[in-house]
């Protein structure tokens, strides 16, 4: 598709369009991630400063923490926080798996320790060159762990309906017959009068009216619906 969105079915039917995130806007969120992490170390080197001096023991424990935080760091915000670092968060960007669900402890360890075959030989020139030869944007850790980096998509809230008295509906609605209704009477408020009504007729046998009152009678149906 022109738009680059993949488009994914669940086991439970649920289409799910996932757009994969360039280079460029991945490059700006690692940069964050990498300042983040930056700040974090200087904070960490002033703290074990304090507590443990600058003798082998402070350096140990100064290690320890580099290597926790610069490993565990990114495997721990794509497993608790939606598959968001700082600056993925940032940039709108998450990490799912190439079927659409959330990453696990096993694709998050393998994605984040080949970043040391994507940095390769300088630079991440791997990993871009990975990027710009896949369709979906995987660097060389992403394909081996089954993983895609996307742009998080908003939920759309829906337009509050009009303040009227909710009605029940006659009989039930299947959900896409739900969301017809719904869709209607939000967008009534931005037709023309004679378009807002003609779509009302078509109604009727929900209605059992036509025109302005064929969509008073739906919007009290929406009410009806939403509350």
């Amino acid at each position: 598709m022109l738009d680059g969105r993949l488009s994914l079915l669940t086991p439970e039917g649920i289409s799910l369009a996932l757009t994969p995130a360039g280079p460029g806007r991945r490059a700006l969120a690692w940069g964050i991630d990498l300042a983040a992490w930056s700040l974090a170390v200087i904070l960490l080197n002033m703290l074990v400063a304090l507590l443990f001096g600058t003798d082998s023991t402070g350096r140990g424990f100064y290690l320890a923490g580099l290597f926790l935080t610069y490993w565990g760091y990114p495997v721990f915000c794509e497993v608790y926080c939606g598959g968001r670092t700082l600056g993925k968060r940032w940039m709108g960007l998450e990490v799912v798996r190439a079927d659409g669900l959330p990453v696990g402890w096993r694709e998050s360890v393998l994605r984040n320790l080949l970043l040391a075959a994507d940095f390769l030989p300088f630079l991440y020139a791997c990993g871009l060159v990975s990027m710009l030869c896949d369709r979906q944007f995987r660097r060389l850790g992403d394909l081996v762990a089954g993983t895609l980096v996307i742009y998080r998509t908003q939920p759309k809230r829906r337009a509050a309906v009009a303040d009227v008295a909710p009605q029940p509906l006659p009989w039930p609605l299947s959900p896409r017959e739900q969301r017809a209704l719904l869709d209607l009477v939000e967008r009534a408020g931005r037709l023309s009068p004679e378009r807002a009504h003609e779509l009302a007729d078509l109604a009727e046998p929900l209605t059992g009216l036509r025109g302005a009152a064929s969509l008073a009678r739906l919007r009290a149906f929406a009410a009806g619906l939403t509350r």
